[in-house]
């Protein structure tokens, strides 16, 4: 992995995970020590995080990590529901049903990984991954596939932000496995309304814990 590489995967999975906070300033010298490259593979790095909203340049500040506004999660859902929304009906049209039947079963599990020993909940994240990863191979338009991923950079970033809630997830998996049953069951216009619900439901639950009380 050429240095630039492992300089960014490194920042932007920090940032996304919120380790690098907002308005973290990431100063070159510092940043370069602690991830063990010169300044050169840091800067290609650092433009990339900007190129995707992570960063921005602050003026005499420098480059610093981007906060994230409830404007911004409106703005985010409303792409969010255009981009799903025509996906799902595209992987309904286009998909396996048999893929989409097997991760709805194991979406209908997903509440004993939600309340299992695991607190990160990996094992449900990366079903939901699975699912994504389904959508996107199904449509087969690596255009909206890529504008998706981009996407996606920003929503785990809110979902951290919105804290893991085990309500909201059990009803999440459900609302995810009603996504997968309608695109098995190859019905678009079913499964773009599916999306449209859960993700109503997720910005409503989002905004609510983002508000200060």
């Amino acid at each position: 992995m050429r240095a630039s590489d492992k300089a960014y995967a490194a920042l932007r999975d920090d940032i996304i995970e919120w380790r690098l906070l907002p308005g973290t300033v990431l100063a070159e010298v510092e940043q370069s020590a602690r991830l063990g490259i010169s300044r050169t593979p840091l800067r290609e790095a650092l433009s990339r995080l900007t190129a995707e909203g992570l960063t921005t340049t602050a003026g005499s500040r420098g480059v610093v990590v981007t906060d994230i506004s409830l404007e911004d999660i409106d703005e985010l859902f409303e792409l969010r529901e255009t981009l799903e929304g025509k996906a799902a009906a595209l992987a309904a049209e286009r998909g396996d049903a048999a893929t989409f039947e097997q991760l709805r079963l194991e979406l209908l599990q997903a509440p004993a990984l939600i309340n299992g020993n695991d607190p990160a909940r990996h094992a449900y994240y990366e079903l939901v991954g699975r699912l994504d990863a389904a959508i996107d191979a199904a449509i087969s338009n690596a255009y909206l596939a890529q504008a998706m991923r981009s996407l996606r950079v920003h929503l785990v970033r809110v979902r951290r932000l919105a804290a893991d809630d085990a309500q909201r997830l059990t009803a999440a998996a459900a609302e995810h496995a009603a996504i997968a049953e309608a695109i098995a069951a190859r019905n678009p216009r079913l499964a773009q309304a599916a999306t449209t619900l859960h993700l109503h439901r997720s910005l409503s639950h989002v905004k609510v814990a983002h508000t200060p009380h």
